[in-house]
This record gives structure tokens, sequence and C-alpha cells, in this order.
């Protein structure tokens, strides 16, 4: 667009300024929008419109510009991602501006990853979606089932919702699928969910017992809307891990009722052998029993099979 001072400022040094006002004002009226505007709004005077020439060719140079759209990226307008609304404000014709569907569409999808958080887990995960997946793989349809039914559940009532456990084999897309999950919740309502891989989480726990931040860091996974523990299994257990960390942010969620996902080369079986067996304490079958009635309860439990994708 021409800068709208170096047009303005050429019609009033021309010999008629009247005649240049007069030329700009019979362009501006042409257009059918202005037209338009002015048909409904008869209550704006002619002086009102003659102040308002500047607005006027903004509104039209911006509403070509919108009509031949370059890109957000690209876009020329003055506010880049804005479109041009005039309005009568108290008889006279001021512009409104309002967002393109370009612009909401990425404060959309902004909005949407910030609702996404995560600890040690690859971002291509963060930007999983149910339409990514490849769907002809007939080992993943079982879990994309229960993935849907987990998802209808919880927009329908909460409350209601257990959570997944999905147990397969490496790579063959259980913690891309859980990626799409999260995606969809923050799509349709805004949920917000936290991933962690649990092994690195955990070391992570253990460190922070020198700087007195184990509460907090627990407090972050305990209260999240949707929390999933990627990896089950795979880390090395001991006591404290067992009973005071996860024992306390799974105790915690299912007083809350807040579902818990998990992915796991284990079944329960093999999981809660894992967590019966430590190098500091040998064998502690009870503890790991009842820990794993807080997992199996609240979990509905899937084997996910299909090509290794890694």
């Amino acid at each position: 667009m021409e800068p709208i001072q170096s047009l303005f400022k050429g019609i009033t040094s021309g010999k008629n300024v009247q005649e240049n006002w007069q030329r700009i004002a019979n362009m501006l009226g042409d257009q059918p929008a202005i037209r338009e505007f002015a048909e409904h709004h008869p209550d704006i005077d002619s002086a009102a419109w003659s102040r308002s020439l500047s607005r006027l060719y903004q509104f039209v140079e911006e509403q070509k510009h919108c009509a031949h759209c370059p890109g957000l990226e690209k876009c020329p307008n003055m506010m880049k991602g804005y479109r041009p609304k005039l309005v009568n404000d108290k008889g006279t014709p001021s512009l409104t501006f309002t967002s393109c569907p370009l612009l909401e569409e990425r404060e959309s999808k902004q909005r949407q990853s910030e609702l996404i958080r995560s600890y040690y887990v690859p971002k291509d995960i963060l930007q999983a979606t149910f339409e990514s997946i490849d769907k002809e793989d007939g080992g993943r349809q079982q879990a994309l089932k229960a993935a849907g039914d987990f998802l209808k559940t919880y927009l329908e009532n909460p409350e209601e919702a257990k959570g997944l456990y999905l147990c397969g084999q490496f790579g063959v897309g259980k913690t891309y699928l859980m990626g799409a999950i999260m995606n969809r919740l923050a799509e349709r309502r805004h949920i917000a969910s936290l991933i962690v891989y649990v092994p690195d989480f955990f070391r992570e726990i253990k460190g922070a017992i020198q700087d007195n931040t184990v509460d907090a860091k627990l407090d972050v996974l305990k209260k999240a809307p949707i929390l999933i523990l990627d990896d089950i299994g795979a880390e090395t257990i001991t006591p404290w891990v067992r009973d005071e960390v996860l024992g306390s942010i799974l105790q915690y969620r299912m007083m809350d009722h807040l579902p818990t996902l998990y992915t796991s080369n284990f079944t329960y079986e093999e999981l809660e052998d894992h967590f019966s067996y430590s190098q500091k304490s040998g064998i502690e079958n009870v503890k790991a029993k009842r820990l794993m009635e807080r997992i199996r309860h609240f979990t509905t439990l899937v084997r996910m099979e299909g090509s290794n994708r890694r």
C-alpha cells in the first residue's frame, strides 16, 4: 500500500487542492464496500466523510491485500494478520480491526501447544495427531479404539474416565498415540496435559533432594489434569521411588479423580514383578501389589502391536 502520508501530501501540494480531494473522494466512493456502508449510515455528513479520507483509503487498500492474501508472514497490512472493518463512530467513518483466520489459526495452535507439557519426551511426539497415525497397521486398531473411547468418556464426564495402560514392544507407536490424545484434548476442550518419560524424571527427582525441590516437582505431576507416564517399568526401582514418589503421585490422583495414562513394555503382571524387587530391599510383594492396585483398577489395559517405526 502506498504510504498514506505520501498520498495526502501529494493531494495538498497540488495547485487545486479542492479538486484533488474531490478526485480521491470520488475514487473511494466508487468502492462497493464503502457505498454499501454509506447506504446503511445516512447520518454521516459530507464533512465527516472528507475528514476520514485517509481511513477510507487504508480500508480499501487493506481489503485488496486480504482479497489476494500472500500469507500471514508476508501480510502487508499495517497490523499484520488483521482485517479492517468500517464502523460508524458517532457520525464519523472509522476503522476497527479483527484478526484474520490465518492469525486465529496460529494463535489457536500456540494456545494448544502451551497446554501440552513434557519432561524428556521428543518434540515430535507433541505434534502427533490421530490423522497422522498409520491406521493400516492392524496391530494399532485396538489401541486406537481404546484411545477414542477414553476421549469420549473423559470429554463427557471426566470423573468417570479410566486411564489407559498401553503395553507393547519398542517402536510400535505407544508414545505417539499418547501425543495424539493430548493434542485432541487441547484442541477440543483446551484441556492441559503432561507427559513424562519416567526413567529420566525419577533420576531428576533423586537429584532434587539436594535442593529441596522434590515436593514442588511432584506437585506438578499430582495436579496435571491429564498425566501420561511414558515407559513405566524402564526405571531403576528403589523403595523410595516406588513408595514415596510414584505411590504418592498415584494416591493423590486417585483421590482427586484425575486420569493417569501409561505406556510400558510390561504387562500388569510384569510391572508388578518389577516393582516388587529392589537391590536395597530385595523382594517386597505386598508393597508392589499395593502400588499396582492404583494402576490396575484405574486403567484399561490395551496390548498394542505393529511394526517397529524407530
